[in-house]
Parts: structure tokens; C-alpha cells; sequence
């Protein structure tokens, strides 16, 4: 007898918890069983299908052609001041700033940047160009447009260098 008074108390504790289980299944608490509606999205969605770009606009053709023109001839008046500015500038190293020989290499590469003026102006305009379609939607010549900016960017990319090149070996002592 005196076991049933032990075992009492133990099975009161472990049917106590089945006992909220019951009474919150019957005030309408939320069930984890798997809902009708579930299930539902486990199908993938539909393929979006984006159309490539098409051609580059008749009314822009004009404008990279002569973003293209500009460049170009800015290349060349770049070449043919570079050989004359790299000449001057070995005839300054070593001069001390402010002399003559100093002043007058940092005028070549003045005369040599200035050369790259058409092609900063048309590379800052293809870029306007490219991000207003990009940001309105308007993908069509984007990649004419983008090609000739790699184009241009290389370029500009290029002639920095030399003129970084050309102003580094004048500093040096």
C-alpha cells in the first residue's frame, strides 16, 4: 500500500502535462499539423523571360560616331605631342623647380593633357548617356554603347599613364 502513495504523486505529474495538451487543443490554440494551403508554393515560379536588347536607336548612332570621331582624333593629337613631351620632360629631369628647363617640361605636359580633352568630354558624355537609359529602362544600344565606352575608357586609361609616367620622372631628383 504504502507504494501506491509513491506512485500517486508520479502519476499525477506525468499526466498533468497531457492534460494542457487536451484542454488547449479545445480552446482553439493553433495546431503545428500541416495546414491545407501548405504545400501549395512548392511549385516554382513561372520563367521570366527578359527580351535582349535590340539595336541602337537611329538617333544615337550619330551621337557615338562622333564620340567615336572625337576620340580618335584625340589620339592621334596625343601621339603626336607625346615624343616631343617625353624629350623635354628628360631635358628637365634634375632641374630644380622653377627653372627654366623645369617650367618649360611642365608646359609640354600641360600641352599633352590638353590633347585629352575631347576624349574626357566624349567618354563623361557616354557615360550620361549609358546610365540615363540604364536608370529609364531603355536597354536598347546599351551594349553598342557600352562597347564604345569600354573603348574610350581604355584609352583615357592609357594616356593617363603616360602623363603620370611623364610628371613622376620629372619630380624625380
Amino acid at each position: 500500500m504504502m507504494r501506491t502513495h509513491l506512485l500517486m504523486p508520479l502519476l499525477a505529474a506525468a499526466l498533468l502535462p497531457l492534460s494542457g495538451c487536451a484542454s488547449a487543443q479545445q480552446t482553439g490554440a493553433p495546431s503545428l499539423a500541416p495546414r491545407p494551403v501548405e504545400g501549395r508554393f512548392d511549385v516554382a515560379p513561372p520563367a521570366v523571360i527578359a527580351e535582349p536588347p535590340g539595336p541602337l536607336p537611329t538617333d544615337l548612332a550619330g551621337r557615338l560616331a562622333r564620340w567615336e570621331s572625337d576620340a580618335t582624333q584625340a589620339q592621334r593629337a596625343f601621339a603626336a605631342e607625346r615624343d616631343g613631351t617625353a624629350a623635354l620632360v628628360s631635358e628637365g629631369v634634375g632641374a630644380s623647380v622653377g627653372s627654366e628647363r623645369w617650367v618649360v617640361a611642365q608646359q609640354a605636359i600641360s600641352r599633352l593633357q590638353s590633347t585629352r580633352a575631347p576624349l574626357t568630354l566624349a567618354l563623361a558624355d557616354i557615360d550620361r548617356l549609358y546610365i540615363d537609359r540604364s536608370v529609364e529602362e531603355q536597354v536598347d544600344g546599351l551594349p553598342d554603347i557600352y562597347a564604345l565606352r569600354d573603348r574610350l575608357a581604355d584609352m583615357d586609361a592609357t594616356q593617363r599613364a603616360v602623363v603620370d609616367a611623364l610628371q613622376a620622372q620629372l619630380r624625380e631628383e
